[in-house]
């Protein structure tokens, strides 16, 4: 992958709280995944009430810290599209599977 319009796009956001999330859809440029080993959070999440983001939804995944995942390629996601959504945190990629 070479660009960011090569990256997995975020198909679906379901963090109500996010000031990114405009109906459903991330509407950030790119979302960096971090977390700890198990976890894989959203590290992009902002939880305030003003409402940030392009105005279209392009969202990709610019960056995932998570070596443990199967979609993990040299630090880029490989996976076809994301999710992200509640899981151990408030903002997780719902995408993650532990290799």
């Amino acid at each position: 992958m070479s660009t960011l319009m090569d990256q997995p796009p975020v198909s679906e956001c379901s963090v109500d709280g996010c000031s990114y999330n405009h109906e459903h859809a991330c509407s950030a440029a790119a979302i960096t995944i971090a977390g700890s080993a198990g976890d894989a959070k959203c590290a992009t999440f902002i939880p305030l009430n003003v409402k940030g983001g392009l105005d279209r939804v392009v969202s990709h995944v610019g960056a995932c810290q998570r070596t443990d995942c199967t979609h993990n390629e040299h630090l880029t996601c490989a996976a076809d599209a994301v999710r992200v959504g509640a899981g151990h945190d408030l903002a997780d990629c719902l995408t993650y599977s532990p290799a």
